[in-house]
């Protein structure tokens, strides 16, 4: 059964490619000399429909979200690479590397600092569409909280199946946005919810969503990594 579905999977996927593909139209002009450039495009678009203040944010989620989930794809499969690399290290000889005693003005510090970093990581992915931030931005910020507190405490744990559920469930909601999109207007990450009022929170359609689901997706792949490679054994330890 397991076999079957990844079959079927992989040829809906291969005929949606062909048929891109096909439907490119090699050779031919795309954009006659009268209509305005792709960037006159892009700008019109974002401030209407779009209601996005963020230029950027509109092409990365909106009209190139595509390349953005191909991105992060490859981010998840160098995670996944890395991990596979350090198992074996990290199971079978040494003890962990890094190992130092912090002092009491550390960890305390750390303490106090950890829950600011993850507010101010979630506030730069939920505002990146409003501010030059966005979902990478924010999870690389909400990483660093974490590395912080596993540099600061010795036996700080970070759970790795937590980890895998919430880059899971951010891929999904990345994915399965896209693909409401697709059906809805017949183009991936098309904007399917109310675009509300420019400047406001609550603006820009699916576009905060896809950004707060790849914050969540950032900040757990590279806590992982972070945490992988603190915890990478040498030979010589053992």
């Amino acid at each position: 059964m397991k076999k079957f579905l990844v079959i079927l999977l992989l040829a809906v996927l291969g005929y949606y490619i062909a048929d891109t593909y096909f439907d490119i139209g090699f050779g031919q002009p795309h954009f006659v000399k009268s209509a305005a450039p792709v960037k006159d495009i892009y700008l019109a678009k974002t401030q209407n429909p779009l209601k996005v203040s963020n230029a950027v944010t509109s092409i990365v989620v909106n009209f190139r979200g595509f390349d953005t989930l191909g991105e992060v794809t490859v981010l998840f499969l160098a995670v996944t690479v890395l991990g596979s690399v350090l198992y074996k290290k990290r199971h079978h000889v040494g003890e962990r590397s890094v190992l130092f005693n912090s002092s009491s003005i550390v960890t305390s510090g750390s303490k106090l600092l950890f829950p600011a970093i993850i507010l101010l990581g979630a506030y730069v992915f939920i505002h990146g569409h409003l501010s030059p931030g966005g979902g990478f931005q924010g999870g690389v910020i909400i990483a660093t909280g974490f590395l912080l507190m596993l540099l600061a405490y010795e036996n700080y744990s970070v759970s790795h199946t937590a980890l895998s559920i919430v880059e899971s469930l951010a891929g999904i909601t990345f994915a399965g946005v896209g693909l409401l999109g697709f059906m809805h207007g017949g183009t991936f990450l098309q904007n399917f919810l109310p675009s509300g009022v420019m400047n406001n929170l609550f603006s820009g359609g699916v576009i905060p969503i896809i950004y707060i689901a790849v914050g969540f997706k950032v900040g757990a792949e590279l806590t992982g990594v972070i945490y992988t490679v603190l915890h990478e054994k040498g030979e010589n330890n053992g």
